[in-house]
């Protein structure tokens, strides 16, 4: 084979390489409202979340945004486990700066990524008034 077809053979299959660990990647979204808490809470709290997670690194980063809360958020994280209309424990903080934008990023189990891809997480706002949560939405792709 000549030295040209090998350095070609050599370049497509990392290009290919690149591209399948980049395809892994799958990003989830969900609009966020009191009316999706369990059991649901009156307010104005509104919001969205963006989660992208890399089963190959087992990261997930997120963006949420919100606004109309009662007051300041007082905890923010992704549950998993549960469908629409079931609460479920604590798989992720979403960190201690919940000024919205919540940005970060967090590894997360096997489990739960696979919790994840089968529509059972979601994102949830908590604040003094409504510790159980005062927004949540399910995370889909």
């Amino acid at each position: 084979m000549r030295k040209s077809t090998l350095i070609a053979a050599g370049l497509l299959a990392g290009a290919v390489a690149w591209h399948a660990g980049q395809a892994a990647q799958t990003t989830y979204k969900a609009t966020l409202s009191g009316k999706s808490e369990v059991p649901p809470v009156a307010g104005n709290g509104s919001g969205s979340a963006t989660v992208t997670a890399d089963p190959a690194t087992k990261q997930v980063s997120w963006t949420v945004t919100y606004s109309g809360l009662s007051g300041p958020a007082a905890a923010a994280h992704i549950h998993c486990g549960a469908a629409a209309g079931a609460n479920a424990g604590v798989a992720v903080s979403l960190g201690s700066n919940l000024a919205s934008p919540i940005k970060g990023s967090a590894a997360m189990t096997d489990a739960q990524l696979a919790d994840l891809s089968a529509g059972k997480c979601y994102v949830n706002i908590h604040t003094a008034a409504n510790k159980g949560g005062e927004i949540r939405g399910q995370l889909a792709p």
